[in-house]
Parts: C-alpha cells; sequence; structure tokens
C-alpha cells in the first residue's frame, strides 16, 4: 500500500469512527427528543443530523467534485432544525455518508477541489486532504454537541461506539 492510500484509509477511519458517534449519541431517541430544542439556540438532534448530511453533501460533492445532484427538498434554515421525518433524516445522512466515500476513495488527497467554499475557509481548503479533516473536526464537533444534549435530555453518556 502506498503512502497516499494508508493516509486515506486512516483519514477514512477516523471519518467512519466520528459519523458512528453521531448515530450512536442519538440513537433510542424518539421523534419528540430528536425534534426538541433543548439548548437556547433553538437545534434540535434531527436538525444537526440533517446539517451534518447537508455538510457531507456540500464538502465532497459540491467542494471536492464541483457538483452535486438537486435535493428533493430546499435546505434547512440556519437555526439547524427540519420539518423533515427520522427515517428521511437519517436516510440522507447514510446517503450523503456514501457518496462521500466513493467521492473520496476514486480521489487521491493531494487533488485539488473542483468546486470552492466560500471565503475565508475557500482558501484554506482547496484540497481532499483538508476537506476530510475538516469533516473529521466538522463531525467530532457536532458529535461532542449532540452527545451534551442526550445527557440534558435523558441522563444518558458516554453513548459512542465500542
Amino acid at each position: 500500500m502506498d503512502k497516499d492510500s494508508t493516509e486515506k484509509e486512516a483519514l477514512s477511519v477516523f471519518l467512519a469512527a466520528q459519523r458512528a458517534s453521531v448515530l450512536a449519541v442519538v440513537a433510542g431517541l424518539d421523534t419528540q427528543a430528536l425534534t426538541t430544542a433543548v439548548l437556547p439556540s433553538g437545534w434540535t438532534p434531527l436538525g444537526l443530523v440533517e446539517h451534518l448530511g447537508y455538510a457531507e453533501r456540500h464538502w465532497f460533492q459540491e467542494v471536492i467534485r464541483g457538483k452535486a445532484e438537486p435535493l428533493d427538498w430546499p435546505e434547512p434554515p440556519v437555526r439547524l432544525t427540519t420539518p423533515r421525518p427520522p427515517e428521511t433524516v437519517f436516510a440522507f445522512y447514510a446517503d450523503q455518508c456514501r457518496i462521500s466515500d466513493e467521492v473520496l476513495a476514486c480521489t487521491p488527497l493531494s487533488s485539488l477541489t473542483m468546486g470552492r467554499h466560500p471565503e475565508p475557509m475557500g482558501a484554506e481548503l482547496d484540497d481532499v486532504r483538508g476537506v476530510v479533516l475538516h469533516m473529521i473536526e466538522e463531525t467530532a464537533r457536532h458529535a461532542g454537541h449532540l452527545d451534551a444534549v442526550r445527557e440534558l435530555i435523558d441522563g444518558r453518556t458516554g453513548l459512542g461506539p465500542r
């Protein structure tokens, strides 16, 4: 295995672990808990999962590949809530992660992106390696947000994958 493949495999493992943490933290929550804002900022756990699906879509399709297929619905409001039911949101997230993995599998880490994220971050993240590192960070950060909210909802902690 060459250096790029070894690094890509390591980054993929870390990204998959963070995605699994997100899903593990919200597993077992009913629709009411998933759609209720716990913090004053007003976001919901389900809205945050949908946001992560949009982040996967944006970074891997719009930025790395330079294009993404249109969605069947408009993007959500900035407050990170969603009118869609849990099964739709979780299917969307899973599908976006699958597509992201496909894009990553066939694109060298050193490749320049075909699209751009708005400035100032757009200038900093112009290759695949940077995008993957950013998605690991963003997913981990939001997994932490979800973990804290889960504790406020029902007192459960330590719910990441084992």
